[in-house]
């Protein structure tokens, strides 16, 4: 017996995702001249790729009886705690950033806008991520986002080739510590080899700086295992051979620690995941990039700067893109031409709403729960 139509559901995703109706099937094919969908498809697919038999799918349902289901399937999940660490960390979304940005649809793209005279609000809240970063690493340049922490630091090493490239000594070598995190060792391996660079990894006490071809090496701040160490010795020891330092941090650490760039890192990367930005499995999360004024034109990623409109008043816009791929193609700095805006700005939002203080507080209440937790274990 055929189900009556008052009875049929109402909330189909026909209309949200704006699919044909019955009326507009019916119409679409009185326009080609057919009866039936089954009579376009004989018209149009040949006979031996064509399926024979029924699809066999059921009648559609409601919006409201999926979204029954989903929940009804993620009851079935057993939550626990992460405690995985390497550079992901849960944290809390104030409410007013999840509300007003996270989920507002006026926020919700990753790119950063083409057209800056029309999106000068996304441009200035992306000044400010710029900004917070600087502060936080003590380098004076910063990029609008990165797609994470593992392919940022791919692109720091990709950036101490051309810096070699640019001083007329090509450097095909990179040394990675034993102390990063493991998914970001393995992207820098996935990476190194079209670019033909030999990728060495080890303790850091293993460096060979008399060697011609090193070009970078790249340190993790904390270490993946929490270790603090104190780089200055080792810094300077690589800028006098001629190599880049690039030191992979943790902004939230960076609230208590020494700024990288004050013990002499030419680069830093990391992710601002832990600035309000939930876990969601991985990702995504948006990576950063801060580096000293001699290496900005070999930067990545999209970077904003403050200009003047022709009224004199301060605007936002899209500054150095001759560097980029839209503009130079294959001569480009990099090909990362996309970000992680809307979490980027959810970064930068979660530091200006709680303010350096605040930051600080929950540095320390952080560490706090470290030594707690290592005390506790010490004791089993």
């Amino acid at each position: 017996m055929a189900t009556p139509d008052f009875l049929n559901p109402t909330d189909t995703f026909i209309h949200r995702h704006l699919g044909p109706t019955d009326v507009d099937v019916h119409e679409m094919l009185v326009t080609l001249g057919l009866h039936s969908l089954e009579e376009l498809s004989e018209a149009t697919v040949p006979a031996d790729i064509r399926l024979r038999k029924g699809l066999g799918l059921p009648f559609h349902r409601g919006e409201q009886a999926v979204l029954e289901e989903i929940r009804s399937i993620a009851a079935e999940n057993q939550i626990y705690r992460s405690l995985i660490g390497m550079g992901y960390h849960d944290c809390i979304t104030p409410g007013v950033i999840q509300r007003n940005i996270f989920e507002n649809p006026a926020w919700y793209t990753q790119y950063t806008p083409y057209q800056a005279e029309i999106s000068q609000g996304r441009l200035e809240a992306l000044v400010n991520f710029q900004t917070l970063v600087t502060d936080l690493t003590g380098l004076p340049l910063a990029n609008a986002s990165l797609l994470d922490e593992a392919t940022a630091a791919a692109e720091a090493m990709a950036m101490c080739l051309a810096i070699s490239r640019s001083s007329g000594l090509e450097r095909k070598e990179f040394f990675v510590s034993q102390g990063c995190h493991p998914q970001t060792i393995a992207v820098m391996q996935t990476r190194a080899e079209p670019l033909g660079m030999t990728l060495r990894v080890g303790r850091m006490q293993i460096i060979d700086f008399s060697n011609p071809q090193l070009a970078g090496i790249l340190l993790q701040y904390p270490a993946t295992d929490g270790y603090v160490g104190d780089y200055s010795a080792l810094v300077a020891q690589a800028h006098a051979a001629g190599v880049l330092v690039v030191v992979a941090t943790d902004l939230l650490a960076l609230t208590l620690l020494r700024p990288p760039g004050e013990f002499g890192a030419d680069i830093t990367v990391g992710s601002s995941q832990r600035f309000g930005v939930p876990l969601g499995f991985g990702g995504p999360h948006a990576a950063f990039l801060s580096t000293a004024e001699a290496f900005k034109r070999q930067m990545p990623g999209r970077i904003v700067g403050v200009s003047k409109d022709v009224t004199g008043r301060p605007a936002c816009r899209l500054a150095l893109q001759t560097r980029e791929q839209h503009i130079r193609r294959e001569k480009a700095t990099s090909n990362i031409c996309t970000a992680q805006v809307l979490l980027a700005i959810m970064a930068s939002m979660y530091a200006v709403y709680h303010g350096p203080e605040g930051l600080r507080r929950i540095a320390e209440r952080v560490h706090g729960l470290a030594v707690v937790l290592a005390a506790g274990l010490r004791q089993l």
